[in-house]
């Protein structure tokens, strides 16, 4: 069971957190209509025109936004009591509260299909293929640009099979009643036990062979003329009819889960080659992330199609109804004109529910699972130049397979809290409950690395760009949302009071030792008319952090939508770019001619992933002819977009500040990675990379 509600701002508290214990969520609940407010850090641009003009380039204020989360809450039906008390005393005759739920089965089915396309279309890492005997047993996929088509294999009590063309036109194709209710059914008659997890929990430690016949019991081994492996089911159930003895629980329900696992896996391999589907997406409550139950289909799609066709699972397909119940009562709102995307700090994330794993995870995770969906004010697209958005991976290191580099990079996040904290309660000086507030981030963000060192794939792939998003999550739902404020606010007013006399020394030096006094970071701002040689290109876009401003001819330069590290903004970018072009005369220019435009990426992160941008810079991109794509930046062209490949040139630039990092690539700390890339239809890549000497 879910529950979905949507939250409005009526009071000013600091603190937004939620616990999860089973007796107090509900209660901390009835505050849920503050989680629409969020602490912002705002920029506003002094006016130097004035006669008593401020020492500072701008003033950082405080401010609340109104912005929209959804907060969806599985529990299991034993505590339906608490649900149904909670609606009653929060939800029931007030004004501003709508309760949705899937009553009749053709609403059930479209809040499903509703659901399970919201959350394919906004969590990239939401489909998983399973692999039990792997390293990493969670394989997460990269969602294709276009979601469809795609089957979803419903299991419930019977199975429904469903082809979904687009948002609005699915059919329910096939089916059986041969589903979750059987092996429920059958397994309480079998082995006297009611409850559905103590029968997968039996399934799990049992023998199937010791109850079904295989190939090798009839022939004595394969049958190889007929492609017959000896350890394949010829017969289930098929020893019991001829063996004199008891078999156990264990295995009858082994037996029985392999039995129907199989007939619900042939039937959806023949429905998808029957409708040329590819994409096989399983759900309902006998999946429910159950590693055997995952496991066995796996092995079903995987006979029955010889590898063709891999059998997908979501990471919350327990709250794909309510998701849809959701966006089918807010359809006025017209939620799917917006991007989402998920609130690590809020979300439970995905938990084995193996046995002999985390046993404590497990038994938390076994009453309540949350979510939480953040709704972003600009619609996200892929950037039109990548090459292949289908094969596009942002992160260059997987930490869920990467065992070493996973512990050192825990390691290394746990080992700089202090130092966050610190500088959180330093950002808000004026708040005195800001060190009340800094620890119990703290906790929180402390809780999530033991979580992900334990299961890294709880939030889907584990990478540095997921743990860097984590930390800015956690900071934010305590209301920390810029801890870099002061100190780039500092650090830019002093870059301004040197930048003339930083240029000018450029401009004495010849072509060659521009090049290397920049790319050395002598100086961390790109000044026009340098870097580049030869024919100017049409548009270049720059993704920027803390360091970098234009180049000459049409120039986009692309900077975080919101605050994240030590990183620009783009209300700051905005600023200083006005104060440079006070200035300077070739930037000036650039602005009254529209040579020069500022936009916002779409990202608040240290990172960079260029399949969701801002949909504005994507069209600005595409007027523009952008044939050049500058990416800067550790995060942006190192943790991610290293081995992006782009349909026009390309240069990747970065100094390497990580130590473990510069060995693991064969460099030294404070080594400078200058990657230039041109499509392979020109010609081949030129990668170089400079270390200081």
């Amino acid at each position: 069971l879910a529950i979905a509600h949507k939250c409005r701002p009526t009071s000013h508290t600091m603190d937004k957190s939620i616990t999860l214990p089973p007796d107090e969520i509900f209660r901390n609940l009835e505050n849920a209509k503050r989680f629409a407010i969020d602490i912002v850090a705002k920029v506003r641009s002094f006016d130097h025109t004035t006669k008593a003009p401020s020492d500072k380039l701008y003033e950082i204020s405080v401010q609340e936004e109104v912005t929209a989360r959804l907060h969806f809450i599985k529990f299991e039906n034993a505590y339906i009591e608490t649900c149904l008390d909670f609606i009653k005393d929060h939800l029931v005759n007030t004004e501003t509260k709508v309760i949705k739920a899937t009553v009749d089965k053709e609403d059930e089915m479209t809040c499903l299909i509703k659901g399970c396309n919201f959350v394919l279309r906004n969590i990239p890492h939401e489909a998983f293929v399973y692999a039990k005997h792997a390293d990493s047993e969670f394989r997460f996929q990269t969602t294709h640009p276009d979601i469809f088509p795609y089957l979803l294999v419903n299991i419930g009590s019977g199975v429904s099979i469903v082809k979904v063309e687009s948002e609005d036109k699915f059919e329910r194709i096939g089916g059986s009643s041969i589903g979750g209710g059987t092996f429920w059914g059958l397994g309480a008659l079998l082995t006297k036990t009611k409850r559905f997890d103590e029968l997968l929990q039996l399934a799990s430690k049992g023998q199937h062979t010791s109850v079904d016949m295989l190939v090798k019991d009839i022939y004595g081994g394969s049958y190889g003329s007929l492609g017959l492996t000896g350890d394949l089911i010829a017969s289930s159930f098929g020893k019991s009819a001829t063996a004199d003895k008891e078999f156990s629980k264990e295995d009858m329900a082994k037996s029985l889960l392999h039995m129907i696992s199989n007939d619900i896996g042939q039937l959806a391999c023949l429905y998808a080659k029957l409708h040329d589907l590819s994409r096989v997406y399983f759900g309902g409550f006998f999946i429910r992330g159950h590693p055997v139950t995952m496991h066995t289909i796996t092995y079903s799609i995987n006979f029955f199609t010889k590898g063709e066709v891999q059998a997908l699972f979501l990471r919350h397909e327990g709250y794909l109804g309510a998701i849809g119940a959701f966006l089918k009562g807010a359809e006025e709102d017209n939620p799917n004109q917006y991007s989402w995307g998920e609130n690590y700090a809020g979300s439970s994330g995905l938990m084995s529910v193996s046995p002999d794993m985390n046993p404590m995870q497990r038994a938390r995770s076994g009453t309540f699972d949350m979510l939480e969906m953040d709704r972003l004010e600009r619609q996200l697209v892929n950037l039109p130049l990548l090459q292949d958005p289908s094969s596009y991976i942002p992160d260059t290191v997987d930490l869920t397979e990467d065992a070493l580099a996973r512990e050192y990079w825990l390691y290394c996040f746990e080992d700089a809290l202090d130092g966050v904290v610190k500088r959180a309660v330093a950002s808000q000086p004026d708040m005195p409950e800001a060190a009340e507030r800094a620890e119990k981030f703290r906790h929180k963000y402390r809780h999530k690395l033991e979580t992900l060192r334990h299961q890294p794939f709880a939030y889907g792939s584990l990478t540095v760009r997921s743990l860097l998003d984590t930390r800015e999550h956690c900071l934010n739902e305590f209301n920390f949302p810029d801890p870099y404020s002061k100190i780039k606010q500092r650090e830019n007013d002093i870059a301004l009071k040197y930048y003339q006399k930083a240029v000018k020394s450029l401009e004495q030096l010849n072509w060659e030792e521009k090049q290397f006094a920049l790319v050395r970071g002598c100086l961390n701002t790109i000044h026009p008319g340098f870097l580049l040689q030869g024919p100017p290109h049409k548009c270049a876009l720059f993704f920027v952090d803390n360091k970098l401003l234009c180049r000459g001819t049409e120039v986009v330069l692309a900077s975080n939508s919101g605050p994240a590290l030590n990183d620009v903004t783009n209300g700051e970018l905005q600023i200083l770019t006005e104060r440079i072009a006070a200035m300077d005369p070739v930037i000036q220019a650039g602005l009254s001619e529209d040579r020069l435009t500022l936009v916002q990426s779409g990202s608040s992160s240290p990172c960079l992933d260029l399949s969701r941008l801002d949909k504005v810079l994507a069209m600005v991109v595409r007027e523009r002819q952008t044939d050049l794509v500058v990416i800067e930046g550790m995060g942006r062209a190192i943790h991610t977009n290293y081995y992006a490949m782009l349909s026009c040139e390309s240069l990747k630039m970065a100094v390497i500040k990580n130590s473990w990092l510069a060995d693991r690539l064969g460099g030294k700390l404070f080594s400078v990675v200058f990657k230039y890339e041109v499509p392979a239809v020109k010609t081949s890549q030129d990668s170089v990379a400079l270390t200081p000497s």
